[in-house]
């Protein structure tokens, strides 16, 4: 009997954005089978299941470290996870992560799924200089492998180079870009208004620019 087909595996925009939600809110089961996306957003998790095109149900599960219920999609696929493992992902990923074969085309379509998924995005005005507003662009691993990766892929497209620094537990590595760089990459990852992404982070990221006069 052939394993049976969930995921269409055909690159475009919105695989490569779940892709990057994969390789950041993502799990792959230890059986070969099993794809887990977990996420708080119920809009998140509506996206997922349409950039990918399948129905599954979104269900509740139980964090092992704090108990609480979280809500997440899980189904299984052998061939797109055998495709996933050709990508560079694998289970238990979190911190041995490395590079992950995107194609350039979508590099960052992928990179957009990537900041939804575990990024972030901030913003404030800086107390040393009046007027002066600040905003970095922000993306997160547990892996240094997979950090460095994501920054020597923007440095090779943008010429760009952000900084590193560690959290404040240090279990998760932040590959931060200020204002100048920052705007390098939220102009090609949102390239036009209708790209698939969580809405209320780009809302979020557009009434910041508002505050300094930049436009996506």
């Amino acid at each position: 009997m052939k394993p049976q087909r969930k995921v269409k595996i055909k690159w475009s925009p919105k695989f490569a954005y779940a892709i990057g939600l994969i390789t950041t809110d993502g799990n792959l089961s230890k059986d070969g089978r099993h794809i887990d996306f977990t996420s708080k957003d119920l809009d998140q998790l509506r996206t997922f299941l349409k950039c990918l095109c399948i129905k599954n149900k979104i269900g509740r599960k139980t964090s092992g470290y704090s108990g609480q219920k979280c809500t997440r999609i899980q189904f299984g696929d052998v061939i797109f996870y055998k495709f996933l493992l050709g990508l560079g992902l694998h289970p238990a990923k979190s911190k041995t992560l490395s590079e992950i074969d995107i194609p350039d085309k979508y590099f960052f379509d992928f990179l957009r799924g990537h900041l939804d998924g575990d990024g972030t995005f901030y913003s404030y005005y800086d107390p040393r200089w009046k007027n002066s507003f600040m905003f970095y662009t922000v993306f997160v691993s547990a892996s240094k492998k997979h950090i460095d990766w994501i920054r020597q892929a923007l440095f090779l497209r943008l010429k760009i180079k952000g900084h590193i620094t560690r959290d404040a537990k240090r279990s998760a590595y932040n590959l931060k870009y200020a204002k100048r760089e920052s705007m390098e990459i939220l102009r090609k990852i949102y390239y036009n208004t209708n790209v698939v992404c969580l809405k209320r982070k780009r809302v979020k990221i557009q009434r910041a620019l508002a505050e300094t006069d930049l436009n996506l």
